[in-house]
């Protein structure tokens, strides 16, 4: 996995190209990208951007962790106060402020900029998370250098930039995107001190690697608390069993570094625990990440083997590609290069297999060494030709299950064809079977673009059409449209039945989170207010505006479907009409 004078290159002469080959088109973009770092890392860069912006901007606020987050930022820029983190009346102490900075400072910034509406626009605050993608690339290409060359790095940066877990974590505003940006630029800096001390070099330590790795860490601390030490600690331990020594370490001045971190962090944790004392830590050491080990958070439980399962979907295109390099990457085990990313992703991964609550991003930190290792078995053309090269057919056969179910499902919820996806569902289906059908170990290189071009047509399809035109299930959307067409100064919203975080992000923060009976007493308490009852609360209302003599009218009704719930609902908005 240590590039060598003696590595293959991809400058070999290659057979003639075949036609109507996107992949061998693809191959003389790599020749030209490849020929400086400098063309490497903004050719990912733009690959980047081409994966994550379809869809960025019009897919509405998602429930519910997302809305959650940008509600909570929308109230740390409402408030002016940058220390405490509240949704509504609640503190929200599960995370540190790290990633309500980052997006408070975009929405202050769209605002100053003269945006109108800019605390409502959902993609201000998926700035962060666009940003921590295209970083966790870069970063991923960074690290990669250390094992493979320039051409290889640049294809381990494809195969995550492709991924579809990524794909998805790079348009939601929350905190797994840019923890990855940080979790993989203290990993590249741990695995250049590592390889530089397995290589005997006693030069003296630059100053890159450990600014890296401990401002990531720093920054990884202020986004999801201590977890970003899970993996470095997981890493450290079978590399010391197996090297009787972490005298490397020595490489990234602890002594400095540790100082340096503290610097950091100390600074809010500080603040926050002056303002609410040690509620803050437990509450998210304790009421969030240790009871995520021995319970099920919210219904996420799940037994060993879910991310297993999962990996063929959220780590696609690369996961075939992963799987043929599985034999090549034990061979190498006890290799510098393949020993750091197999204690990089196999410790971790046996904990997340073994924690009780399972989310499909809490794996996404492991992706990147995945991706170098399939990388490196690309460019040493040692990927396996035996029954494991048939899972090329999985290049194939995700982006026709994938895009049928969205294709049907859309026309299923919104009874329109959406003609806009189908170009997009086509190319993605035919690069996926060149993928396929063209696959040998000679071309490997070739069939994985196809693959990634499959992946971006993919997700242009799902994420940048068809999702963004689903409107029955983004009801609140629909609710906060309604309340903009009347013509009344401060108009107020009581909800009943359905109390999603989206509705409160997109109707105001002081929208009252109430029962039946709880709306229909709002409604009589002034003019300009509106009560937004589910149907299964309809009864409850107006039996108690029955009794309090409220005169009300129907504005609107929005039929959908709530998908956090997994059941349809119909939602009716009530606009106080007097008493009698």
């Amino acid at each position: 996995m240590i590039k060598t004078a003696a590595s293959p290159r991809f400058g070999a002469p290659r057979e003639p190209k075949r036609i109507l080959d996107p992949g061998r088109a693809l191959l003389a973009v790599l020749d030209f990208v490849t020929v400086s770092h400098l063309r490497s890392a903004a050719f990912l860069l733009v690959v980047g951007l081409l994966f994550f912006l379809p869809g960025f901007f019009n897919i509405p606020p998602i429930d519910r962790d997302e809305a959650r987050f940008a509600q909570a930022t929308k109230q740390m820029v409402e408030s002016g106060d940058p220390i405490d983190i509240r949704y509504q009346d609640e503190v929200r102490y599960k995370k540190p402020v790290g990633i309500y900075w980052l997006q408070a400072s975009v929405v202050e910034t769209a605002g100053k900029l003269g945006l109108p509406r800019a605390q409502v626009r959902i993609w201000l605050y998926r700035v962060p998370s666009l940003t921590g993608a295209i970083g966790a690339v870069l970063m991923t290409y960074w690290a990669a250098l250390a094992f493979v060359g320039r051409r290889g790095a640049v294809v381990a940066g494809l195969i995550l930039s492709s991924s579809i877990l990524l794909g998805v974590e790079a348009r939601l505003a929350k905190t797994d995107a840019f923890l990855l940006f940080t979790v993989v630029a203290a990993m590249g800096a741990m695995a250049r001190a590592y390889l530089t001390w397995q290589r005997g070099d006693d030069s003296a330590p630059g100053w890159l690697e450990p600014a890296v790795f401990w401002t990531a860490l720093a920054a990884g601390f202020l986004i999801k608390g201590p977890l970003i030490l899970m993996f470095v600690v997981l890493t450290l331990i079978p590399l010391a069993i197996l090297d009787r020594s972490l005298a490397w370490l020595k490489r990234l001045r602890p002594a400095v570094g540790v100082v340096w971190m503290l610097l950091l962090v100390l600074p809010w944790f500080v603040a926050i625990f002056l303002r609410a004392g040690d509620s803050f830590f437990a509450n998210s050491v304790g009421g969030d990440m240790l009871s995520k080990i021995a319970s099920s958070q919210e219904s996420h439980g799940a037994p060993p083997g879910l991310y297993f399962v999962l990996f063929w979907l959220t780590f696609w295109p690369g996961a075939p590609l992963a799987a043929m390099a599985t034999p090549a990457i034990w061979r190498a085990r006890r290799e510098p290069g393949a020993q750091f990313l197999l204690a990089w992703l196999v410790p971790s991964w046996i904990v997340f297999e073994l924690v009780i609550t399972k989310l499909p991003h809490y794996v996404l930190p492991l992706y990147p060494a995945i991706a170098i290792m399939a990388a490196g078995a690309v460019e040493g053309r040692v990927l396996s030709r035996s029954w494991l090269a048939k899972g090329a057919a999985w290049w194939f056969a995700i982006p026709v299950i994938v895009l049928s179910l969205a294709v049907i499902g859309s026309i299923m919820l919104t009874k329109q064809p959406t003609f806009l996806a189908w170009p997009f569902v086509a190319f993605s289906l035919i690069c996926g079977l060149f993928a396929w059908r063209l696959f040998d170990d000679n071309r490997a290189e070739a069939s994985l673009l196809n693959a990634v071009l499959a992946s971006l047509f993919l997700q242009m399809a799902v994420l940048g059409v068809v999702v963004p035109t689903l409107r029955p299930v983004f009801p609140s959307v629909e609710i906060a449209r309604e309340l903009r067409k009347v013509v009344c100064v401060g108009p107020k919203a009581a909800a009943a039945g359905y109390h999603e975080p989206s509705l409160v992000f997109m109707t105001g923060t002081d929208t009252l989170l109430t029962d039946g009976s709880g709306a229909a007493d709002f409604l009589l308490g002034g003019q300009c207010r509106f009560a937004i009852v589910e149907s299964r609360s309809e009864r409850a209302f107006a039996s108690r505006a029955e009794a309090i003599g409220l005169r009300y009218e129907l504005q609107a009704r929005i039929d959908g479907y709530n998908f956090s719930q997994g059941k349809p609902v119909s939602i009716a908005i009530f606009r106080s009409a007097g008493t009698h």
